[in-house]
Protein backbone atom coordinates (compact mmCIF):
# COMPACT_ATOMS: atom_id res chain seq x y z
CA UNK A 1 0.00 0.00 0.00
CA UNK A 2 3.13 2.24 1.05
CA UNK A 3 4.62 1.68 -2.54
CA UNK A 4 1.28 2.28 -4.14
CA UNK A 5 0.99 5.56 -2.70
CA UNK A 6 4.56 6.79 -3.50
CA UNK A 7 3.55 6.45 -7.10
CA UNK A 8 0.60 8.62 -6.31
CA UNK A 9 1.79 12.24 -7.50
CA UNK A 10 -0.42 14.44 -5.00
CA UNK A 11 0.20 12.13 -2.04
CA UNK A 12 4.06 12.56 -2.92
CA UNK A 13 3.56 15.96 -3.45
CA UNK A 14 1.73 17.21 -0.23
CA UNK A 15 4.17 14.39 2.10
CA UNK A 16 7.33 16.15 0.62
CA UNK A 17 5.73 19.89 1.31
CA UNK A 18 4.85 18.23 4.84
CA UNK A 19 7.90 16.68 5.94
CA UNK A 20 9.46 19.69 4.49
CA UNK A 21 7.89 22.20 6.40
CA UNK A 22 8.74 20.27 9.81
CA UNK A 23 12.52 20.03 8.89
CA UNK A 24 12.37 23.79 8.26
CA UNK A 25 11.39 24.64 11.35
CA UNK A 26 14.51 22.74 12.65
CA UNK A 27 16.79 25.24 14.09
CA UNK A 28 20.68 24.72 14.73
CA UNK A 29 22.73 27.94 15.70
CA UNK A 30 19.85 29.89 14.71
CA UNK A 31 20.14 28.83 11.76
CA UNK A 32 16.66 26.97 9.79
CA UNK A 33 16.18 26.07 6.40
CA UNK A 34 12.31 27.37 6.17
CA UNK A 35 10.42 26.78 3.27
CA UNK A 36 13.45 25.84 1.19
CA UNK A 37 13.71 22.93 3.31
CA UNK A 38 11.62 21.10 0.41
CA UNK A 39 14.04 20.98 -1.92
CA UNK A 40 16.58 18.66 0.21
CA UNK A 41 13.58 16.55 1.52
CA UNK A 42 12.45 16.27 -2.10
CA UNK A 43 15.94 15.24 -2.80
CA UNK A 44 16.68 12.21 -0.65
CA UNK A 45 12.75 11.50 -1.95
CA UNK A 46 14.54 11.64 -5.42
CA UNK A 47 17.64 9.51 -4.75
CA UNK A 48 15.20 6.85 -3.85
CA UNK A 49 13.47 6.56 -6.94
CA UNK A 50 10.16 9.14 -6.31
CA UNK A 51 9.55 11.39 -9.12
CA UNK A 52 7.15 13.74 -10.06
CA UNK A 53 6.09 15.18 -13.39
CA UNK A 54 7.33 17.99 -14.29
CA UNK A 55 4.52 19.44 -15.53
CA UNK A 56 3.77 20.40 -11.63
CA UNK A 57 7.12 22.08 -12.03
CA UNK A 58 6.25 24.32 -14.81
CA UNK A 59 2.87 25.13 -13.12
CA UNK A 60 4.44 25.92 -9.93
CA UNK A 61 7.22 27.70 -11.45
CA UNK A 62 4.04 30.00 -13.33
CA UNK A 63 2.31 30.95 -10.25
CA UNK A 64 5.84 31.71 -8.19
CA UNK A 65 7.26 33.96 -11.26
CA UNK A 66 3.97 35.82 -11.75
CA UNK A 67 3.36 36.84 -8.17
CA UNK A 68 6.94 37.60 -7.75
CA UNK A 69 6.27 40.00 -10.49
CA UNK A 70 2.62 40.93 -9.41
CA UNK A 71 4.41 42.15 -6.15
CA UNK A 72 7.88 43.20 -7.81
CA UNK A 73 6.33 45.38 -10.31
CA UNK A 74 5.10 49.15 -8.62
CA UNK A 75 8.67 49.43 -7.46
CA UNK A 76 10.75 47.65 -10.03
CA UNK A 77 10.49 50.97 -12.41
CA UNK A 78 11.05 53.23 -9.50
CA UNK A 79 14.09 50.98 -8.16
CA UNK A 80 15.49 50.49 -12.00
CA UNK A 81 15.71 54.39 -11.74
CA UNK A 82 17.16 54.70 -8.23
CA UNK A 83 19.28 51.57 -8.11
CA UNK A 84 19.28 50.26 -11.62
CA UNK A 85 22.92 50.92 -12.43
CA UNK A 86 24.82 49.19 -9.31
CA UNK A 87 22.03 45.82 -9.92
CA UNK A 88 23.06 45.62 -13.39
CA UNK A 89 26.83 45.59 -12.81
CA UNK A 90 26.23 42.91 -10.29
CA UNK A 91 23.92 40.94 -13.00
CA UNK A 92 27.49 41.35 -15.05
CA UNK A 93 29.77 40.79 -12.15
CA UNK A 94 28.55 37.74 -11.21
CA UNK A 95 27.39 36.08 -15.41
CA UNK A 96 30.98 37.52 -16.47
CA UNK A 97 33.13 35.90 -13.59
CA UNK A 98 31.33 32.44 -13.97
CA UNK A 99 32.49 32.41 -17.70
CA UNK A 100 35.39 33.62 -16.74
CA UNK A 101 36.08 31.11 -13.85
CA UNK A 102 34.68 28.01 -16.61
CA UNK A 103 37.09 28.82 -19.11
CA UNK A 104 40.02 29.13 -16.39
CA UNK A 105 39.31 25.88 -16.08
CA UNK A 106 38.75 24.52 -18.92
CA UNK A 107 42.88 25.55 -19.52
CA UNK A 108 44.03 23.95 -16.31
CA UNK A 109 41.84 20.57 -16.03
CA UNK A 110 41.95 21.11 -19.99
CA UNK A 111 38.24 19.31 -20.04
CA UNK A 112 35.74 19.61 -23.27
CA UNK A 113 34.40 23.02 -23.69
CA UNK A 114 30.91 21.76 -24.39
CA UNK A 115 30.68 19.78 -21.15
CA UNK A 116 32.07 23.18 -19.68
CA UNK A 117 29.59 25.20 -20.98
CA UNK A 118 27.19 22.99 -19.67
CA UNK A 119 28.48 22.68 -16.12
CA UNK A 120 28.34 27.15 -16.01
CA UNK A 121 24.46 26.35 -16.81
CA UNK A 122 24.01 23.81 -14.70
CA UNK A 123 25.78 25.77 -12.09
CA UNK A 124 23.58 28.79 -12.33
CA UNK A 125 20.52 26.89 -13.12
CA UNK A 126 19.94 28.47 -16.00
CA UNK A 127 17.27 26.42 -18.06
CA UNK A 128 17.10 29.10 -21.05
CA UNK A 129 21.20 29.11 -20.72
CA UNK A 130 21.23 24.93 -21.50
CA UNK A 131 18.71 25.34 -24.24
CA UNK A 132 21.27 27.94 -25.60
CA UNK A 133 23.76 25.42 -25.32
CA UNK A 134 22.59 22.63 -26.82
CA UNK A 135 21.27 24.80 -29.71
CA UNK A 136 24.65 26.38 -30.01
CA UNK A 137 27.20 23.20 -29.14
CA UNK A 138 24.96 20.27 -31.27
CA UNK A 139 26.56 18.55 -29.03
CA UNK A 140 25.07 16.47 -25.40
CA UNK A 141 27.55 16.90 -23.70
CA UNK A 142 26.36 20.31 -22.50
CA UNK A 143 23.37 18.22 -21.47
CA UNK A 144 25.92 15.88 -19.04
CA UNK A 145 27.40 18.69 -17.80
CA UNK A 146 24.02 20.76 -16.58
CA UNK A 147 23.29 17.51 -14.85
CA UNK A 148 26.75 17.12 -12.98
CA UNK A 149 26.44 20.76 -11.71
CA UNK A 150 22.78 21.54 -11.44
CA UNK A 151 21.97 20.08 -8.20
CA UNK A 152 24.86 21.53 -6.21
CA UNK A 153 23.67 24.88 -8.24
CA UNK A 154 20.60 24.60 -5.98
CA UNK A 155 21.69 23.45 -3.06
CA UNK A 156 24.60 25.77 -2.84
CA UNK A 157 22.41 29.21 -3.58
CA UNK A 158 20.53 28.14 -0.82
CA UNK A 159 23.34 27.28 1.62
CA UNK A 160 25.25 30.99 0.93
CA UNK A 161 22.12 33.07 1.02
CA UNK A 162 21.26 31.72 4.53
CA UNK A 163 24.54 31.59 6.04
CA UNK A 164 26.03 34.68 4.39
CA UNK A 165 24.01 36.77 6.82
CA UNK A 166 25.13 34.97 9.88
CA UNK A 167 28.92 34.50 8.66
CA UNK A 168 28.83 38.41 8.13
CA UNK A 169 26.75 38.68 11.35
CA UNK A 170 24.69 41.17 9.73
CA UNK A 171 21.13 41.55 11.43
CA UNK A 172 18.55 40.99 8.95
CA UNK A 173 15.50 42.60 10.71
CA UNK A 174 17.72 45.81 11.03
CA UNK A 175 18.54 45.59 7.00
CA UNK A 176 14.79 45.41 6.13
CA UNK A 177 13.81 48.56 8.94
CA UNK A 178 16.61 50.22 6.77
CA UNK A 179 14.81 49.45 3.57
CA UNK A 180 11.17 50.72 5.07
CA UNK A 181 12.79 54.10 6.49
CA UNK A 182 14.55 55.17 2.88
CA UNK A 183 10.93 54.53 1.84
CA UNK A 184 9.08 56.36 4.32
CA UNK A 185 12.01 59.50 3.33
CA UNK A 186 9.68 59.81 -0.05
CA UNK A 187 6.67 60.08 2.52
CA UNK A 188 7.50 61.68 5.18
CA UNK A 189 5.37 61.08 8.51
CA UNK A 190 2.52 63.21 8.44
CA UNK A 191 1.31 65.41 11.26
CA UNK A 192 -1.90 67.11 12.43
CA UNK A 193 -1.65 70.49 13.32
CA UNK A 194 -4.30 73.42 14.02
CA UNK A 195 -3.49 76.44 13.11
CA UNK A 196 -5.15 80.34 14.14
CA UNK A 197 -5.54 82.84 11.11
CA UNK A 198 -2.91 85.25 12.02
CA UNK A 199 -1.64 86.90 8.82
CA UNK A 200 -3.53 90.05 7.86
CA UNK A 201 -2.36 89.74 4.58
CA UNK A 202 -4.46 86.61 3.77
CA UNK A 203 -7.21 88.00 5.73
CA UNK A 204 -10.32 88.17 3.21
CA UNK A 205 -8.39 85.65 0.15
CA UNK A 206 -9.74 82.15 -0.58
CA UNK A 207 -8.20 79.01 -0.17
CA UNK A 208 -7.66 79.38 -4.33
CA UNK A 209 -5.88 82.33 -4.48
CA UNK A 210 -3.56 81.80 -1.95
CA UNK A 211 -2.77 78.31 -3.17
CA UNK A 212 -1.69 76.55 -0.11
CA UNK A 213 -1.51 73.14 -1.58
CA UNK A 214 0.84 74.19 -3.84
CA UNK A 215 2.74 76.54 -1.90
CA UNK A 216 2.92 74.78 1.05
CA UNK A 217 2.45 71.22 0.53
CA UNK A 218 0.22 70.92 3.32
CA UNK A 219 -3.70 69.49 2.90
CA UNK A 220 -6.76 71.78 5.01
CA UNK A 221 -9.28 68.87 6.24
CA UNK A 222 -11.35 71.28 7.94
CA UNK A 223 -12.08 75.17 9.25
CA UNK A 224 -13.88 76.21 12.27
CA UNK A 225 -15.15 79.60 11.62
CA UNK A 226 -17.11 81.71 14.38
CA UNK A 227 -17.48 78.41 16.07
CA UNK A 228 -18.69 76.60 13.08
CA UNK A 229 -17.04 73.61 11.95
CA UNK A 230 -17.08 73.44 7.37
CA UNK A 231 -15.23 71.40 4.68
CA UNK A 232 -13.02 74.02 3.07
CA UNK A 233 -13.40 74.36 -0.80
CA UNK A 234 -11.48 76.47 -3.42
CA UNK A 235 -13.36 79.23 -2.47
CA UNK A 236 -13.63 79.27 1.25
CA UNK A 237 -12.42 82.79 2.19
CA UNK A 238 -10.28 82.91 5.59
CA UNK A 239 -10.80 85.58 7.61
CA UNK A 240 -8.42 85.81 11.19
CA UNK A 241 -9.46 84.16 14.16
CA UNK A 242 -10.30 81.11 11.90
CA UNK A 243 -8.92 78.04 13.08
CA UNK A 244 -7.63 75.74 10.43
CA UNK A 245 -6.99 71.65 10.55
CA UNK A 246 -4.47 70.69 8.88
CA UNK A 247 -2.68 67.21 7.52
CA UNK A 248 1.42 66.82 6.18
CA UNK A 249 4.88 66.60 6.92
CA UNK A 250 6.92 68.75 9.24
CA UNK A 251 8.23 70.97 6.56
CA UNK A 252 4.46 71.51 5.57
CA UNK A 253 3.39 72.35 9.00
CA UNK A 254 6.13 74.90 9.14
CA UNK A 255 5.61 76.02 6.17
CA UNK A 256 1.79 76.44 6.18
CA UNK A 257 2.43 78.01 9.07
CA UNK A 258 4.75 81.08 8.06
CA UNK A 259 1.60 81.46 5.71
CA UNK A 260 -1.34 81.22 8.19
CA UNK A 261 -0.07 82.05 11.69
CA UNK A 262 0.83 79.99 14.76
CA UNK A 263 -0.28 76.58 16.35
CA UNK A 264 -2.98 76.87 18.58
CA UNK A 265 -4.43 73.67 21.40
CA UNK A 266 -8.14 74.89 20.07
CA UNK A 267 -9.70 72.23 18.90
CA UNK A 268 -12.46 71.63 15.99
CA UNK A 269 -15.18 69.77 17.01
CA UNK A 270 -17.27 67.28 14.76
CA UNK A 271 -20.71 68.52 14.16
CA UNK A 272 -23.38 66.28 13.73
CA UNK A 273 -23.12 67.62 9.93
CA UNK A 274 -19.39 66.49 9.28
CA UNK A 275 -17.52 63.34 9.27
CA UNK A 276 -14.21 62.17 9.26
CA UNK A 277 -13.90 58.44 7.82
CA UNK A 278 -11.69 55.86 6.37
CA UNK A 279 -12.51 54.62 2.80
CA UNK A 280 -11.51 51.79 1.12
CA UNK A 281 -11.16 51.77 -2.56
CA UNK A 282 -12.77 48.35 -4.04
CA UNK A 283 -14.43 50.00 -7.15
CA UNK A 284 -12.58 48.91 -10.16
CA UNK A 285 -14.24 51.93 -12.15
CA UNK A 286 -12.18 54.29 -10.07
CA UNK A 287 -8.68 52.75 -10.18
CA UNK A 288 -6.43 54.69 -11.87
CA UNK A 289 -8.48 58.31 -11.77
CA UNK A 290 -6.95 61.08 -10.13
CA UNK A 291 -8.87 62.65 -7.54
CA UNK A 292 -9.41 65.73 -9.76
CA UNK A 293 -11.06 63.42 -12.15
CA UNK A 294 -13.56 61.71 -9.48
CA UNK A 295 -15.07 65.49 -8.39
CA UNK A 296 -15.32 64.42 -4.79
CA UNK A 297 -14.67 67.91 -3.99
CA UNK A 298 -17.30 69.16 -6.06
CA UNK A 299 -19.49 66.71 -6.33
CA UNK A 300 -20.06 66.08 -2.50
CA UNK A 301 -18.26 68.71 -1.39
CA UNK A 302 -15.32 65.66 0.15
CA UNK A 303 -12.12 66.41 0.40
CA UNK A 304 -9.19 63.29 0.50
CA UNK A 305 -7.03 64.31 3.41
CA UNK A 306 -4.37 61.43 3.33
CA UNK A 307 -4.12 57.81 1.35
CA UNK A 308 -2.94 55.37 3.11
CA UNK A 309 -1.13 52.90 0.51
CA UNK A 310 1.06 49.49 1.55
CA UNK A 311 1.87 51.34 4.83
CA UNK A 312 2.47 54.61 3.59
CA UNK A 313 1.01 58.12 4.32
CA UNK A 314 0.85 60.13 1.65
CA UNK A 315 -0.74 63.50 1.24
CA UNK A 316 -3.00 63.72 -1.86
CA UNK A 317 -3.69 66.34 -4.44
CA UNK A 318 -5.96 67.09 -7.13
CA UNK A 319 -3.67 64.74 -9.54
CA UNK A 320 -3.15 61.87 -7.19
CA UNK A 321 -4.26 58.46 -8.84
CA UNK A 322 -6.12 56.16 -6.27
CA UNK A 323 -4.79 52.06 -5.98
CA UNK A 324 -7.01 49.05 -5.53
CA UNK A 325 -6.91 48.98 -1.72
CA UNK A 326 -5.53 52.54 -0.91
CA UNK A 327 -7.34 53.70 2.40
CA UNK A 328 -8.54 56.92 2.10
CA UNK A 329 -9.52 59.36 4.76
CA UNK A 330 -12.15 61.85 3.35
CA UNK A 331 -13.63 64.79 5.32
CA UNK A 332 -16.89 65.25 4.36
CA UNK A 333 -21.04 66.17 5.50
CA UNK A 334 -22.51 63.36 6.65
CA UNK A 335 -25.23 63.51 4.50
CA UNK A 336 -22.81 62.94 1.12
CA UNK A 337 -20.63 60.19 3.27
CA UNK A 338 -22.67 57.88 1.66
CA UNK A 339 -22.57 58.78 -1.69
CA UNK A 340 -18.37 58.54 -1.31
CA UNK A 341 -18.51 55.39 0.18
CA UNK A 342 -20.69 54.22 -3.30
CA UNK A 343 -18.16 56.04 -5.10
CA UNK A 344 -14.90 54.11 -4.59
CA UNK A 345 -16.43 51.00 -3.20
CA UNK A 346 -15.44 50.48 0.47
CA UNK A 347 -16.08 46.89 0.57
CA UNK A 348 -13.46 44.79 2.54
CA UNK A 349 -14.46 41.59 0.93
CA UNK A 350 -13.76 42.50 -2.45
CA UNK A 351 -10.42 43.23 -1.49
CA UNK A 352 -9.91 40.02 -0.17
CA UNK A 353 -11.46 38.17 -3.19
CA UNK A 354 -9.46 36.54 -5.97
CA UNK A 355 -9.97 36.98 -9.26
CA UNK A 356 -8.20 34.35 -11.28
CA UNK A 357 -9.21 35.89 -14.77
CA UNK A 358 -6.53 38.00 -14.82
CA UNK A 359 -4.00 35.71 -13.21
CA UNK A 360 -5.12 33.14 -15.79
CA UNK A 361 -5.10 35.67 -18.87
CA UNK A 362 -1.52 37.07 -18.04
CA UNK A 363 0.41 33.83 -17.26
CA UNK A 364 -0.84 33.31 -20.65
CA UNK A 365 0.47 36.01 -22.16
CA UNK A 366 3.89 35.11 -20.38
CA UNK A 367 3.62 31.78 -22.57
CA UNK A 368 3.80 33.18 -25.25
CA UNK A 369 5.82 35.98 -24.83
CA UNK A 370 8.39 33.82 -23.56
CA UNK A 371 8.23 31.54 -27.25
CA UNK A 372 8.98 34.45 -29.26
CA UNK A 373 12.43 34.23 -30.55
CA UNK A 374 14.72 36.91 -32.00
CA UNK A 375 17.26 35.93 -34.32
CA UNK A 376 20.36 38.12 -34.44
CA UNK A 377 22.13 35.62 -36.85
CA UNK A 378 22.07 32.21 -37.91
CA UNK A 379 23.83 31.60 -35.03
CA UNK A 380 22.33 33.60 -32.44
CA UNK A 381 18.98 33.06 -31.38
CA UNK A 382 16.97 34.78 -28.42
CA UNK A 383 14.42 33.85 -26.23
CA UNK A 384 12.72 34.92 -22.88
CA UNK A 385 11.94 31.47 -22.40
CA UNK A 386 8.93 30.20 -19.84
CA UNK A 387 10.29 32.15 -16.93
CA UNK A 388 11.31 35.29 -18.31
CA UNK A 389 8.16 35.62 -20.24
CA UNK A 390 6.07 35.32 -17.52
CA UNK A 391 8.32 37.74 -15.60
CA UNK A 392 8.08 40.34 -17.73
CA UNK A 393 4.33 40.19 -18.59
CA UNK A 394 3.77 40.21 -14.65
CA UNK A 395 6.18 43.39 -14.29
CA UNK A 396 4.13 45.59 -17.55
CA UNK A 397 1.06 44.40 -16.35
CA UNK A 398 1.17 45.23 -12.71
CA UNK A 399 2.61 48.38 -13.42
CA UNK A 400 -0.33 49.61 -15.87
CA UNK A 401 -2.57 48.13 -13.38
CA UNK A 402 -5.72 48.20 -15.16
CA UNK A 403 -7.20 47.36 -18.71
CA UNK A 404 -10.52 48.35 -18.72
CA UNK A 405 -12.47 46.40 -16.18
CA UNK A 406 -9.63 44.02 -15.74
CA UNK A 407 -7.68 45.26 -12.83
CA UNK A 408 -4.00 43.43 -12.79
CA UNK A 409 -3.44 43.51 -8.99
CA UNK A 410 -3.68 40.90 -6.45
CA UNK A 411 -4.42 41.18 -2.40
CA UNK A 412 -1.26 40.63 -0.74
CA UNK A 413 -2.84 37.74 1.35
CA UNK A 414 -3.54 36.28 -2.45
CA UNK A 415 -0.83 36.75 -3.44
CA UNK A 416 1.23 35.27 -0.91
CA UNK A 417 -0.86 32.51 -1.01
CA UNK A 418 -0.73 31.68 -4.76
CA UNK A 419 3.65 32.34 -4.85
CA UNK A 420 4.00 29.93 -1.53
CA UNK A 421 1.85 27.40 -3.11
CA UNK A 422 3.45 27.68 -6.59
CA UNK A 423 6.93 27.60 -5.01
CA UNK A 424 6.24 24.34 -3.09
CA UNK A 425 5.16 22.72 -6.27
CA UNK A 426 8.03 23.92 -8.07
CA UNK A 427 10.56 23.31 -5.13
CA UNK A 428 9.54 19.59 -4.70
CA UNK A 429 9.89 18.57 -8.17
CA UNK A 430 13.36 20.80 -8.69
CA UNK A 431 14.37 18.27 -5.84
CA UNK A 432 13.10 14.87 -6.52
CA UNK A 433 14.49 15.73 -10.34
CA UNK A 434 17.80 16.42 -9.35
CA UNK A 435 17.93 13.63 -6.24
CA UNK A 436 17.16 10.97 -9.25
CA UNK A 437 20.77 11.89 -10.68
CA UNK A 438 22.49 13.47 -7.57
CA UNK A 439 24.67 9.99 -5.99
CA UNK A 440 24.67 8.33 -9.52
CA UNK A 441 26.36 11.46 -11.42
CA UNK A 442 28.59 11.72 -8.63
CA UNK A 443 30.12 8.30 -9.16
CA UNK A 444 30.18 8.68 -12.76
CA UNK A 445 31.80 11.94 -13.17
CA UNK A 446 34.09 11.68 -9.78
CA UNK A 447 35.35 14.60 -7.92
CA UNK A 448 36.56 17.00 -10.53
CA UNK A 449 33.64 17.57 -12.56
CA UNK A 450 31.47 17.90 -9.59
CA UNK A 451 34.50 19.92 -8.09
CA UNK A 452 34.09 22.61 -10.76
CA UNK A 453 31.02 22.82 -10.34
CA UNK A 454 30.79 23.60 -6.99
CA UNK A 455 33.65 26.32 -7.81
CA UNK A 456 31.84 27.60 -10.91
CA UNK A 457 28.93 28.18 -8.47
CA UNK A 458 30.35 29.31 -5.06
CA UNK A 459 32.96 31.52 -6.97
CA UNK A 460 31.35 34.42 -8.63
CA UNK A 461 28.62 34.25 -5.81
CA UNK A 462 31.94 35.13 -3.42
CA UNK A 463 33.83 37.64 -6.07
CA UNK A 464 29.97 39.46 -6.24
CA UNK A 465 28.64 39.39 -3.12
CA UNK A 466 32.08 41.27 -1.59
CA UNK A 467 31.82 43.76 -4.47
CA UNK A 468 28.27 44.46 -3.60
CA UNK A 469 29.29 44.33 0.54
CA UNK A 470 32.29 46.18 0.11
CA UNK A 471 32.18 48.22 -2.35
CA UNK A 472 28.92 49.31 -3.48
CA UNK A 473 28.18 49.29 0.09
CA UNK A 474 24.37 47.61 -0.37
CA UNK A 475 21.64 46.25 1.73
CA UNK A 476 21.94 42.62 2.05
CA UNK A 477 18.45 41.99 1.20
CA UNK A 478 19.04 44.11 -2.32
CA UNK A 479 21.86 42.14 -2.36
CA UNK A 480 21.32 38.75 -1.91
CA UNK A 481 18.29 39.29 -4.02
CA UNK A 482 20.31 40.88 -6.90
CA UNK A 483 22.58 37.67 -6.10
CA UNK A 484 19.87 35.08 -6.69
CA UNK A 485 18.39 37.15 -10.04
CA UNK A 486 22.02 36.96 -11.64
CA UNK A 487 22.09 32.89 -10.56
CA UNK A 488 18.40 32.30 -11.71
CA UNK A 489 18.02 30.87 -8.93
CA UNK A 490 14.12 30.72 -8.02
CA UNK A 491 14.79 28.20 -4.99
CA UNK A 492 17.36 31.16 -3.74
CA UNK A 493 15.05 33.98 -3.74
CA UNK A 494 12.92 31.50 -1.70
CA UNK A 495 15.87 31.44 1.27
CA UNK A 496 15.70 34.79 1.35
CA UNK A 497 12.00 35.45 1.33
CA UNK A 498 11.79 33.69 4.38
CA UNK A 499 14.36 35.52 6.24
CA UNK A 500 12.43 38.89 6.45
CA UNK A 501 9.22 40.67 5.80
CA UNK A 502 10.83 42.61 3.05
CA UNK A 503 9.56 43.01 -1.01
CA UNK A 504 13.07 44.19 -1.43
CA UNK A 505 14.48 41.00 -2.80
CA UNK A 506 11.94 39.95 -5.09
CA UNK A 507 12.26 44.00 -6.61
CA UNK A 508 16.22 43.21 -6.61
CA UNK A 509 15.55 39.86 -8.07
CA UNK A 510 13.09 40.91 -10.93
CA UNK A 511 15.50 43.62 -11.74
CA UNK A 512 18.13 41.46 -13.10
CA UNK A 513 16.76 38.57 -13.99
CA UNK A 514 16.34 39.31 -17.40
CA UNK A 515 19.88 41.00 -17.88
CA UNK A 516 21.47 38.12 -16.55
CA UNK A 517 19.61 35.61 -18.37
CA UNK A 518 20.22 37.09 -21.72
CA UNK A 519 23.79 38.35 -20.80
CA UNK A 520 24.34 34.15 -19.72
CA UNK A 521 23.30 33.01 -23.00
CA UNK A 522 25.80 35.57 -24.99
CA UNK A 523 28.36 33.77 -23.17
CA UNK A 524 27.44 30.88 -23.53
CA UNK A 525 27.44 31.50 -27.44
CA UNK A 526 30.70 33.31 -27.60
CA UNK A 527 32.35 30.32 -25.40
CA UNK A 528 31.07 28.05 -28.09
CA UNK A 529 33.35 29.57 -30.53
CA UNK A 530 36.34 29.29 -28.66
Amino acid sequence: MIMSLLTSTYFVLFLIIAIGFIVGKIKIKGISLDISAVIFVALVFGHFGVSIPNDIQKIGLTLFIFTIGIQAGPGFFESFKKNGRELIVLAFVLVGSASLVTIAFVWIFNIDMDIAIGLLTGSLTSTPGLAAAIETTKSSMASIGYGIAYPFGVIGVILFVRLYPKLMKINIEKEAEKIESEAQKNYPQLFNKNLIVENESIEGKSIRELKIRAMTQANISRIMHKGQTIVPVPDTVLELGDIVKLIGSKEAIENARMLIGGETDKKIPLSKEYTVESVLVTNKQVVNKTIGQLNVLSNYNARVTRIRRAGIDIVPSSKSAVHFGDKLVVACGTGNIKNVRHLFGNDSKKLSDTDFFPIATGIVLGVLVGQLKISFSDNFTFSLGLTGGVLMVALILSRIGKTGPILWTMSGSSNQLLRQLGLLMFLAVVGTSAGAHLVETFRESGLLLFGIGIGITLLPMIITTLIGHFLLKMNVLNLLGALTGSMTSTPGLAAVDGMADSNAQSIAYATVYPIAMVFLIICVQIMSLL
